[in-house]
Protein backbone atom coordinates (compact mmCIF):
# COMPACT_ATOMS: atom_id res chain seq x y z
CA UNK A 1 0.00 0.00 0.00
CA UNK A 2 1.28 3.16 -1.17
CA UNK A 3 1.88 5.47 2.25
CA UNK A 4 2.31 9.37 2.82
CA UNK A 5 3.55 10.78 5.43
CA UNK A 6 2.92 14.42 4.43
CA UNK A 7 2.77 16.72 7.86
CA UNK A 8 6.25 16.90 7.55
CA UNK A 9 6.09 18.23 4.02
CA UNK A 10 3.19 20.04 3.66
CA UNK A 11 3.76 22.21 6.95
CA UNK A 12 7.31 23.33 5.45
CA UNK A 13 5.99 24.45 2.11
CA UNK A 14 3.27 26.27 4.21
CA UNK A 15 5.09 27.84 6.67
CA UNK A 16 7.34 29.76 5.13
CA UNK A 17 6.12 33.95 6.37
CA UNK A 18 7.06 35.07 9.71
CA UNK A 19 3.82 36.95 11.09
CA UNK A 20 2.47 35.98 14.01
CA UNK A 21 -1.45 36.00 14.70
CA UNK A 22 -3.06 38.21 17.09
CA UNK A 23 -6.26 38.55 19.45
CA UNK A 24 -9.74 39.46 17.37
CA UNK A 25 -11.66 41.62 19.11
CA UNK A 26 -14.65 42.38 16.35
CA UNK A 27 -18.41 41.31 17.16
CA UNK A 28 -19.45 42.14 13.44
CA UNK A 29 -18.46 41.24 10.24
CA UNK A 30 -15.42 43.48 8.62
CA UNK A 31 -13.76 43.81 5.57
CA UNK A 32 -15.83 43.93 1.62
CA UNK A 33 -19.25 42.29 1.19
CA UNK A 34 -19.42 38.48 0.38
CA UNK A 35 -18.93 38.01 -3.25
CA UNK A 36 -21.93 35.88 -4.72
CA UNK A 37 -20.34 32.82 -5.39
CA UNK A 38 -19.59 30.95 -2.56
CA UNK A 39 -18.72 27.13 -3.13
CA UNK A 40 -16.56 24.36 -1.80
CA UNK A 41 -14.53 21.56 -3.83
CA UNK A 42 -14.10 18.49 -2.40
CA UNK A 43 -10.72 16.44 -3.50
CA UNK A 44 -9.51 12.45 -1.99
CA UNK A 45 -6.01 11.56 -1.05
CA UNK A 46 -4.38 10.85 -4.49
CA UNK A 47 -2.53 7.63 -2.01
CA UNK A 48 -4.16 4.41 -0.31
CA UNK A 49 -2.89 5.83 3.33
CA UNK A 50 -1.90 9.66 4.26
CA UNK A 51 -0.66 10.09 8.11
CA UNK A 52 -1.05 13.30 9.51
CA UNK A 53 1.16 12.47 12.88
CA UNK A 54 2.10 16.30 13.91
CA UNK A 55 0.28 18.82 16.14
CA UNK A 56 -3.15 19.92 15.88
CA UNK A 57 -2.33 22.74 13.71
CA UNK A 58 -0.36 20.83 11.30
CA UNK A 59 -3.15 17.89 11.13
CA UNK A 60 -5.58 20.56 10.41
CA UNK A 61 -3.50 21.89 7.23
CA UNK A 62 -2.97 17.67 6.24
CA UNK A 63 -6.70 17.36 6.28
CA UNK A 64 -7.74 20.81 4.20
CA UNK A 65 -4.59 20.01 1.74
CA UNK A 66 -6.14 16.59 1.14
CA UNK A 67 -9.72 16.47 1.15
CA UNK A 68 -10.68 20.51 0.03
CA UNK A 69 -9.32 21.97 -3.43
CA UNK A 70 -11.24 25.30 -2.54
CA UNK A 71 -13.03 26.85 0.09
CA UNK A 72 -15.19 30.17 -0.59
CA UNK A 73 -15.64 30.20 4.03
CA UNK A 74 -13.18 28.66 6.59
CA UNK A 75 -13.21 28.19 9.95
CA UNK A 76 -10.02 29.36 12.21
CA UNK A 77 -9.60 28.81 15.98
CA UNK A 78 -7.01 29.76 18.37
CA UNK A 79 -4.69 26.86 18.97
CA UNK A 80 -4.65 27.52 22.73
CA UNK A 81 -8.19 27.63 23.35
CA UNK A 82 -9.93 24.36 23.78
CA UNK A 83 -13.54 25.80 24.31
CA UNK A 84 -12.46 27.66 20.74
CA UNK A 85 -11.72 24.86 19.12
CA UNK A 86 -14.47 22.61 20.15
CA UNK A 87 -17.45 25.61 19.21
CA UNK A 88 -15.43 26.17 15.93
CA UNK A 89 -15.51 22.19 14.94
CA UNK A 90 -18.68 22.06 15.28
CA UNK A 91 -19.19 24.92 13.00
CA UNK A 92 -17.05 23.67 10.54
CA UNK A 93 -19.06 20.45 10.54
CA UNK A 94 -22.14 22.12 9.84
CA UNK A 95 -20.74 24.57 7.22
CA UNK A 96 -19.20 22.17 5.58
CA UNK A 97 -16.00 23.60 5.28
CA UNK A 98 -12.59 23.15 6.22
CA UNK A 99 -11.34 24.11 10.29
CA UNK A 100 -7.61 25.42 10.74
CA UNK A 101 -5.91 26.55 13.66
CA UNK A 102 -4.28 30.13 14.34
CA UNK A 103 -1.85 31.01 16.58
CA UNK A 104 -2.75 32.35 20.08
CA UNK A 105 -2.15 35.47 20.26
CA UNK A 106 -0.05 37.54 22.36
CA UNK A 107 0.99 41.47 23.36
CA UNK A 108 2.36 44.07 20.73
CA UNK A 109 4.80 46.30 20.81
CA UNK A 110 7.69 44.27 23.09
CA UNK A 111 10.92 44.67 21.39
CA UNK A 112 12.61 41.51 23.02
CA UNK A 113 13.52 38.94 20.87
CA UNK A 114 10.65 36.03 19.77
CA UNK A 115 10.94 33.28 22.10
CA UNK A 116 11.05 29.89 20.44
CA UNK A 117 7.12 29.73 20.97
CA UNK A 118 6.40 32.94 19.97
CA UNK A 119 8.32 31.43 16.13
CA UNK A 120 6.38 28.57 16.11
CA UNK A 121 3.19 31.08 16.27
CA UNK A 122 4.52 32.85 13.42
CA UNK A 123 5.03 29.60 11.58
CA UNK A 124 1.43 28.54 12.49
CA UNK A 125 -0.04 32.26 11.32
CA UNK A 126 2.02 32.18 8.22
CA UNK A 127 0.94 28.37 7.59
CA UNK A 128 -3.19 29.11 7.82
CA UNK A 129 -2.68 32.35 5.68
CA UNK A 130 -0.96 30.48 2.94
CA UNK A 131 -3.73 27.85 3.02
CA UNK A 132 -6.42 30.53 2.87
CA UNK A 133 -4.75 31.66 -0.40
CA UNK A 134 -5.01 28.23 -1.62
CA UNK A 135 -8.48 27.60 -0.56
CA UNK A 136 -9.62 31.14 -1.97
CA UNK A 137 -11.23 31.83 0.88
CA UNK A 138 -13.05 35.02 0.77
CA UNK A 139 -15.37 34.47 4.20
CA UNK A 140 -12.79 33.99 7.54
CA UNK A 141 -15.07 32.91 10.59
CA UNK A 142 -13.03 32.77 13.46
CA UNK A 143 -13.38 31.31 17.02
CA UNK A 144 -10.84 32.80 20.48
CA UNK A 145 -8.10 35.19 19.97
CA UNK A 146 -7.42 35.50 16.29
CA UNK A 147 -6.01 38.58 14.41
CA UNK A 148 -8.88 39.74 11.94
CA UNK A 149 -6.42 42.17 10.53
CA UNK A 150 -3.71 39.31 9.40
CA UNK A 151 -6.37 37.55 7.99
CA UNK A 152 -7.54 40.09 6.02
CA UNK A 153 -3.93 40.15 4.02
CA UNK A 154 -4.53 38.77 0.27
CA UNK A 155 -3.00 36.56 -1.92
CA UNK A 156 -1.14 38.07 -4.75
CA UNK A 157 -3.48 36.10 -6.96
CA UNK A 158 -0.04 33.47 -8.03
CA UNK A 159 -2.54 30.52 -7.11
CA UNK A 160 -5.64 31.42 -8.80
CA UNK A 161 -7.09 32.87 -5.71
CA UNK A 162 -7.04 36.71 -6.89
CA UNK A 163 -6.10 39.43 -4.52
CA UNK A 164 -9.92 40.82 -2.85
CA UNK A 165 -9.66 41.20 0.93
CA UNK A 166 -11.08 38.65 3.04
CA UNK A 167 -14.36 38.95 5.30
CA UNK A 168 -13.54 38.06 8.57
CA UNK A 169 -16.62 36.85 11.27
CA UNK A 170 -16.29 36.34 14.58
CA UNK A 171 -18.28 33.12 15.05
CA UNK A 172 -19.45 33.92 18.64
CA UNK A 173 -21.31 37.18 17.55
CA UNK A 174 -21.93 36.24 13.88
CA UNK A 175 -25.64 35.17 12.86
CA UNK A 176 -26.60 32.76 10.20
CA UNK A 177 -27.10 35.43 7.88
CA UNK A 178 -23.36 36.76 8.23
CA UNK A 179 -22.50 33.17 6.61
CA UNK A 180 -22.70 32.83 3.13
CA UNK A 181 -23.98 29.91 1.61
CA UNK A 182 -22.39 27.50 -0.01
CA UNK A 183 -22.42 25.47 -2.80
CA UNK A 184 -21.07 22.53 -1.43
CA UNK A 185 -19.24 20.28 -4.08
CA UNK A 186 -19.50 16.20 -4.28
CA UNK A 187 -16.97 14.35 -2.63
CA UNK A 188 -13.82 13.42 -5.61
CA UNK A 189 -13.16 9.82 -4.37
CA UNK A 190 -14.13 7.65 -1.69
CA UNK A 191 -12.11 8.10 1.59
CA UNK A 192 -12.60 7.17 5.33
CA UNK A 193 -10.74 8.17 8.51
CA UNK A 194 -9.03 6.55 11.53
CA UNK A 195 -8.69 9.34 14.05
CA UNK A 196 -7.31 9.54 17.56
CA UNK A 197 -9.73 10.89 20.38
CA UNK A 198 -7.43 13.17 21.77
CA UNK A 199 -6.88 17.22 21.10
CA UNK A 200 -4.21 16.77 18.21
CA UNK A 201 -6.50 15.67 15.52
CA UNK A 202 -10.04 18.07 16.96
CA UNK A 203 -9.65 20.27 13.86
CA UNK A 204 -8.75 17.45 11.19
CA UNK A 205 -11.70 14.76 12.31
CA UNK A 206 -13.97 18.26 11.63
CA UNK A 207 -12.60 18.69 8.48
CA UNK A 208 -12.88 15.55 7.46
CA UNK A 209 -16.93 15.11 8.43
CA UNK A 210 -16.86 18.67 6.86
CA UNK A 211 -16.19 16.81 3.52
CA UNK A 212 -18.38 14.29 4.46
CA UNK A 213 -15.69 11.30 5.22
CA UNK A 214 -16.78 9.31 7.86
CA UNK A 215 -14.44 9.08 10.90
CA UNK A 216 -13.57 6.01 13.15
CA UNK A 217 -12.01 6.96 16.67
CA UNK A 218 -9.40 5.59 18.20
CA UNK A 219 -8.34 5.75 21.60
CA UNK A 220 -4.65 7.69 21.88
CA UNK A 221 -3.60 5.05 24.03
CA UNK A 222 -3.26 2.51 21.09
CA UNK A 223 -4.18 3.82 18.12
CA UNK A 224 -3.66 0.18 16.43
CA UNK A 225 -6.63 -0.19 13.82
CA UNK A 226 -6.38 -3.56 14.45
CA UNK A 227 -7.32 -3.64 18.21
CA UNK A 228 -10.59 -2.17 17.04
CA UNK A 229 -13.47 -4.08 16.44
CA UNK A 230 -15.03 -1.39 14.77
CA UNK A 231 -12.03 0.29 12.72
CA UNK A 232 -11.46 -3.63 11.31
CA UNK A 233 -15.54 -3.35 10.43
CA UNK A 234 -15.11 -0.27 8.85
CA UNK A 235 -11.86 -0.74 6.90
CA UNK A 236 -13.20 -3.94 5.68
CA UNK A 237 -16.87 -2.75 4.27
CA UNK A 238 -14.38 -0.14 2.44
CA UNK A 239 -11.22 -1.84 0.68
CA UNK A 240 -11.16 0.67 -1.69
CA UNK A 241 -11.77 4.06 0.10
CA UNK A 242 -8.19 5.63 0.73
CA UNK A 243 -7.63 6.61 4.34
CA UNK A 244 -6.41 9.33 6.34
CA UNK A 245 -4.64 8.93 10.36
CA UNK A 246 -5.48 11.87 11.98
CA UNK A 247 -3.58 12.20 15.33
CA UNK A 248 -0.09 12.53 16.80
CA UNK A 249 -0.40 9.23 18.67
CA UNK A 250 -0.18 7.52 14.73
CA UNK A 251 3.85 8.26 15.22
CA UNK A 252 3.90 5.85 17.55
CA UNK A 253 2.33 3.09 15.16
CA UNK A 254 4.95 1.10 13.46
CA UNK A 255 4.21 -0.41 10.08
CA UNK A 256 0.96 1.34 9.96
CA UNK A 257 0.25 0.45 6.55
CA UNK A 258 0.47 -2.83 7.18
CA UNK A 259 -2.07 -2.07 10.37
CA UNK A 260 -4.36 -1.01 7.78
CA UNK A 261 -4.05 -3.62 5.43
CA UNK A 262 -4.39 -6.16 8.01
CA UNK A 263 -7.68 -4.75 9.32
CA UNK A 264 -9.10 -4.37 5.74
CA UNK A 265 -9.11 -8.45 5.78
CA UNK A 266 -11.95 -8.12 8.36
CA UNK A 267 -10.32 -11.48 10.39
CA UNK A 268 -11.25 -10.86 14.03
CA UNK A 269 -10.54 -13.29 17.09
CA UNK A 270 -13.15 -13.95 19.40
CA UNK A 271 -14.04 -10.88 21.58
CA UNK A 272 -13.28 -8.73 18.19
CA UNK A 273 -9.88 -7.69 17.54
CA UNK A 274 -6.65 -8.77 15.93
CA UNK A 275 -4.38 -8.45 18.68
CA UNK A 276 -3.81 -11.87 20.44
CA UNK A 277 -2.10 -10.53 23.38
CA UNK A 278 -2.58 -9.20 25.88
CA UNK A 279 -6.53 -9.49 25.54
CA UNK A 280 -7.14 -13.14 25.16
CA UNK A 281 -6.14 -16.35 27.03
CA UNK A 282 -5.62 -19.18 24.63
CA UNK A 283 -6.04 -23.27 25.74
CA UNK A 284 -4.54 -25.70 23.48
CA UNK A 285 -4.52 -29.08 21.98
CA UNK A 286 -1.09 -30.81 21.23
CA UNK A 287 -0.44 -33.45 18.58
CA UNK A 288 -0.49 -34.90 15.41
CA UNK A 289 -3.04 -35.55 12.98
CA UNK A 290 -4.46 -39.20 12.45
CA UNK A 291 -2.35 -40.58 15.68
CA UNK A 292 -2.27 -40.31 19.46
CA UNK A 293 1.06 -41.27 19.71
CA UNK A 294 2.19 -37.92 20.05
CA UNK A 295 -0.67 -35.88 21.93
CA UNK A 296 -4.37 -35.88 22.31
CA UNK A 297 -5.03 -33.47 19.18
CA UNK A 298 -4.75 -36.86 16.82
CA UNK A 299 -7.18 -39.31 19.23
CA UNK A 300 -10.19 -38.00 16.99
CA UNK A 301 -10.85 -36.35 13.51
CA UNK A 302 -10.98 -32.45 12.89
CA UNK A 303 -14.48 -32.15 14.16
CA UNK A 304 -13.79 -33.92 17.39
CA UNK A 305 -10.69 -32.07 18.03
CA UNK A 306 -12.63 -28.76 17.47
CA UNK A 307 -15.25 -30.01 20.06
CA UNK A 308 -12.65 -31.30 22.83
CA UNK A 309 -10.57 -28.17 22.16
CA UNK A 310 -13.65 -26.06 22.88
CA UNK A 311 -14.73 -28.34 26.20
CA UNK A 312 -10.71 -27.93 27.34
CA UNK A 313 -10.93 -24.13 27.28
CA UNK A 314 -14.20 -24.11 28.37
CA UNK A 315 -13.61 -24.07 32.23
CA UNK A 316 -11.23 -21.10 31.94
CA UNK A 317 -14.03 -19.07 30.73
CA UNK A 318 -15.02 -18.30 34.67
CA UNK A 319 -11.35 -18.32 35.79
CA UNK A 320 -9.93 -15.70 33.20
CA UNK A 321 -11.30 -11.96 32.43
CA UNK A 322 -9.60 -12.31 28.80
CA UNK A 323 -11.63 -13.83 26.20
CA UNK A 324 -11.27 -17.64 26.18
CA UNK A 325 -9.90 -18.76 22.57
CA UNK A 326 -9.45 -22.75 21.81
CA UNK A 327 -6.41 -23.34 20.12
CA UNK A 328 -4.87 -26.09 18.05
CA UNK A 329 -1.08 -26.95 17.89
CA UNK A 330 -0.36 -29.38 15.04
CA UNK A 331 2.65 -31.20 14.64
CA UNK A 332 3.58 -30.63 10.89
CA UNK A 333 6.86 -32.57 10.39
CA UNK A 334 7.41 -35.28 13.05
CA UNK A 335 11.05 -35.90 14.08
CA UNK A 336 11.64 -39.34 13.22
CA UNK A 337 13.79 -42.46 14.19
CA UNK A 338 14.97 -43.20 10.84
CA UNK A 339 16.77 -40.85 8.58
CA UNK A 340 14.31 -41.29 5.40
CA UNK A 341 14.49 -40.28 1.81
CA UNK A 342 15.59 -37.13 2.28
CA UNK A 343 17.93 -38.06 5.25
CA UNK A 344 17.29 -35.61 7.80
CA UNK A 345 14.76 -37.68 10.10
CA UNK A 346 11.86 -35.37 10.30
CA UNK A 347 8.69 -36.77 8.84
CA UNK A 348 7.42 -33.89 6.88
CA UNK A 349 2.82 -33.97 6.57
CA UNK A 350 1.71 -32.92 3.30
CA UNK A 351 0.12 -29.44 3.99
CA UNK A 352 -3.21 -30.41 2.31
CA UNK A 353 -3.68 -32.83 4.49
CA UNK A 354 -3.36 -29.92 7.47
CA UNK A 355 -5.98 -27.74 5.38
CA UNK A 356 -9.17 -29.08 6.30
CA UNK A 357 -8.18 -29.18 10.04
CA UNK A 358 -7.48 -25.38 9.66
CA UNK A 359 -10.26 -24.51 7.90
CA UNK A 360 -12.54 -26.23 10.86
CA UNK A 361 -10.95 -24.39 13.41
CA UNK A 362 -11.16 -21.30 11.59
CA UNK A 363 -15.17 -22.04 11.48
CA UNK A 364 -15.04 -22.62 14.84
CA UNK A 365 -13.35 -19.37 15.76
CA UNK A 366 -10.12 -21.31 16.66
CA UNK A 367 -6.58 -20.75 16.35
CA UNK A 368 -4.29 -22.74 14.95
CA UNK A 369 0.12 -23.14 15.20
CA UNK A 370 2.09 -25.38 13.33
CA UNK A 371 4.86 -27.37 14.97
CA UNK A 372 7.88 -28.01 13.26
CA UNK A 373 10.07 -30.74 14.89
CA UNK A 374 12.93 -30.38 11.79
CA UNK A 375 15.26 -33.12 13.21
CA UNK A 376 18.96 -32.39 10.22
CA UNK A 377 16.76 -29.96 8.80
CA UNK A 378 16.28 -26.31 9.87
CA UNK A 379 13.80 -24.19 10.98
CA UNK A 380 13.21 -22.00 7.69
CA UNK A 381 13.37 -24.58 4.87
CA UNK A 382 10.43 -26.82 6.75
CA UNK A 383 8.90 -23.16 7.67
CA UNK A 384 8.63 -22.76 3.92
CA UNK A 385 7.04 -25.62 3.03
CA UNK A 386 4.04 -24.48 4.59
CA UNK A 387 3.86 -21.00 3.14
CA UNK A 388 0.67 -21.67 1.68
CA UNK A 389 -1.29 -22.80 5.30
CA UNK A 390 0.94 -19.61 6.82
CA UNK A 391 -0.79 -17.30 4.57
CA UNK A 392 -4.26 -18.00 6.53
CA UNK A 393 -5.40 -15.48 9.13
CA UNK A 394 -5.41 -17.69 11.89
CA UNK A 395 -2.19 -19.85 11.68
CA UNK A 396 0.67 -19.52 13.37
CA UNK A 397 4.22 -20.84 13.57
CA UNK A 398 6.00 -23.04 16.60
CA UNK A 399 9.42 -23.74 16.60
CA UNK A 400 10.49 -27.15 18.80
CA UNK A 401 14.09 -26.94 19.03
CA UNK A 402 14.63 -29.80 20.85
CA UNK A 403 13.95 -31.52 17.43
CA UNK A 404 16.60 -29.73 15.81
CA UNK A 405 19.53 -31.68 15.57
CA UNK A 406 23.31 -31.48 14.11
CA UNK A 407 24.22 -33.28 11.30
CA UNK A 408 26.10 -36.29 13.89
CA UNK A 409 22.49 -36.51 16.24
CA UNK A 410 19.25 -38.29 16.09
CA UNK A 411 15.97 -37.73 17.79
CA UNK A 412 15.39 -39.03 21.22
CA UNK A 413 19.36 -39.43 21.92
CA UNK A 414 20.13 -35.99 22.48
CA UNK A 415 18.09 -33.14 23.23
CA UNK A 416 18.52 -30.63 20.33
CA UNK A 417 19.20 -26.75 20.18
CA UNK A 418 18.98 -24.13 17.80
CA UNK A 419 20.82 -21.00 18.11
CA UNK A 420 18.69 -16.98 18.01
CA UNK A 421 20.29 -16.60 15.01
CA UNK A 422 18.42 -19.24 13.13
CA UNK A 423 14.95 -17.99 14.78
CA UNK A 424 15.61 -14.59 13.75
CA UNK A 425 16.18 -15.62 10.27
CA UNK A 426 12.85 -17.49 10.54
CA UNK A 427 10.69 -14.69 11.76
CA UNK A 428 12.25 -11.76 9.67
CA UNK A 429 10.82 -14.17 6.61
CA UNK A 430 7.58 -14.64 8.69
CA UNK A 431 7.20 -11.26 9.28
CA UNK A 432 8.06 -10.23 5.78
CA UNK A 433 5.22 -12.68 4.44
CA UNK A 434 2.53 -11.81 7.42
CA UNK A 435 3.28 -8.02 6.07
CA UNK A 436 3.27 -8.55 2.09
CA UNK A 437 -0.18 -10.49 2.43
CA UNK A 438 -1.41 -8.36 4.79
CA UNK A 439 -2.19 -10.45 7.53
CA UNK A 440 -3.10 -10.28 10.90
CA UNK A 441 -0.47 -10.88 13.60
CA UNK A 442 0.61 -14.69 14.11
CA UNK A 443 1.28 -16.18 17.20
CA UNK A 444 5.22 -17.46 16.64
CA UNK A 445 5.76 -20.44 19.66
CA UNK A 446 9.69 -20.85 21.05
CA UNK A 447 8.96 -24.05 22.85
CA UNK A 448 11.82 -24.72 25.79
CA UNK A 449 12.35 -26.19 28.76
CA UNK A 450 16.19 -25.82 29.17
CA UNK A 451 18.00 -22.46 28.58
CA UNK A 452 20.44 -24.40 26.63
CA UNK A 453 17.60 -25.07 23.90
CA UNK A 454 17.74 -21.41 22.36
CA UNK A 455 21.21 -20.31 22.31
CA UNK A 456 22.09 -16.25 22.94
CA UNK A 457 18.63 -16.03 23.68
CA UNK A 458 18.73 -12.70 24.69
CA UNK A 459 19.65 -11.79 21.20
CA UNK A 460 16.25 -12.64 19.65
CA UNK A 461 14.87 -10.09 17.34
CA UNK A 462 11.20 -8.94 19.38
CA UNK A 463 11.08 -5.79 16.88
CA UNK A 464 8.67 -7.12 14.17
CA UNK A 465 5.24 -5.68 14.53
CA UNK A 466 3.47 -8.53 12.11
CA UNK A 467 4.51 -11.34 15.48
CA UNK A 468 3.31 -12.36 18.33
CA UNK A 469 6.17 -14.23 20.05
CA UNK A 470 6.01 -16.99 23.03
CA UNK A 471 7.91 -18.98 25.16
CA UNK A 472 6.50 -22.12 25.86
CA UNK A 473 7.82 -23.92 28.66
CA UNK A 474 7.34 -27.51 28.12
CA UNK A 475 8.66 -29.15 31.48
CA UNK A 476 7.08 -32.21 32.52
CA UNK A 477 6.68 -34.52 35.49
CA UNK A 478 6.37 -33.14 39.46
CA UNK A 479 4.95 -29.63 40.03
CA UNK A 480 8.14 -28.25 42.07
CA UNK A 481 10.36 -29.00 39.23
CA UNK A 482 7.80 -27.72 36.71
CA UNK A 483 7.98 -24.48 38.41
CA UNK A 484 11.57 -24.60 38.89
CA UNK A 485 11.84 -24.57 35.47
CA UNK A 486 9.02 -22.06 34.63
CA UNK A 487 10.73 -19.40 36.74
CA UNK A 488 14.11 -20.16 35.70
CA UNK A 489 13.11 -19.61 31.91
CA UNK A 490 11.60 -16.41 32.54
CA UNK A 491 15.05 -14.72 34.13
CA UNK A 492 16.69 -12.94 31.57
CA UNK A 493 13.99 -13.41 28.88
CA UNK A 494 13.41 -10.86 26.20
CA UNK A 495 11.23 -8.02 27.42
CA UNK A 496 7.81 -8.36 25.83
CA UNK A 497 7.97 -11.78 25.54
CA UNK A 498 4.42 -14.09 26.05
CA UNK A 499 4.18 -17.24 27.41
CA UNK A 500 3.03 -20.72 27.67
CA UNK A 501 2.42 -23.48 30.36
CA UNK A 502 2.05 -27.32 29.46
CA UNK A 503 -0.23 -29.81 31.23
CA UNK A 504 0.59 -33.01 30.49
CA UNK A 505 -2.22 -35.65 31.07
CA UNK A 506 0.24 -38.92 31.76
CA UNK A 507 3.29 -37.12 32.58
CA UNK A 508 2.79 -34.93 35.60
CA UNK A 509 2.50 -35.45 38.81
CA UNK A 510 -0.11 -34.39 39.23
CA UNK A 511 -1.14 -32.98 36.52
CA UNK A 512 -3.03 -29.12 37.54
CA UNK A 513 -6.70 -28.45 37.55
CA UNK A 514 -7.77 -25.70 35.30
CA UNK A 515 -7.95 -23.59 38.59
CA UNK A 516 -4.97 -24.61 40.01
CA UNK A 517 -3.04 -23.69 36.53
CA UNK A 518 -4.53 -19.77 37.21
CA UNK A 519 -3.83 -19.75 40.85
CA UNK A 520 -0.40 -21.43 40.96
CA UNK A 521 1.14 -20.43 37.69
CA UNK A 522 2.63 -16.88 38.15
CA UNK A 523 2.71 -15.09 36.08
CA UNK A 524 -0.13 -16.23 34.66
CA UNK A 525 0.78 -17.88 31.32
CA UNK A 526 -1.04 -16.77 28.13
CA UNK A 527 -1.14 -20.16 26.06
CA UNK A 528 -2.12 -23.22 28.32
CA UNK A 529 -1.54 -26.43 26.33
CA UNK A 530 -2.56 -30.02 26.61
CA UNK A 531 -0.85 -33.26 25.65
Amino acid sequence: MARSRTTTALAATALAGLVALTGCTATSPTGPKTPSAARTVLTAPTDALTVADGDAAANALVASRQLFGEASVVVVAASDDADAQGAAAAEAEKLGVPMLLGAASRETGSTASASPEEGSDEQTANAVDDELDRLKAHTVVTYGQVDAQRLDVPGDGSDGGGGDERRIITGSAASDDDVPRLERGERAGKTLALATDDPSALAASATARAAGVPVHALPAADANPQASADAITALAAAPDDAVLALGAPFADQQALDWKVRSARTGYQLPGGGQMLFPGHQFVALYGAIGTGALGVLGEQDAAGTVQRAKDVAAPYESLSDKTVVPLMEIIATVAAGAAGPDGDYSNEIDPETIRPWIQAAADAGQYVVLDLQPGRSDFLTQAKRYQSLLELPNVGLALDPEWRLKPDQVPLRQIGSVSAAEVNEVSAWLAQLTNEKGLPPKMFVLHQFRLAMIQDRQTLDMSHPELAMLIHADGQGGQPDKQATWRALHQGAPEGMAWGWKNFYDEDKPMLTPEQTMRDVAPLPDLVTYQ
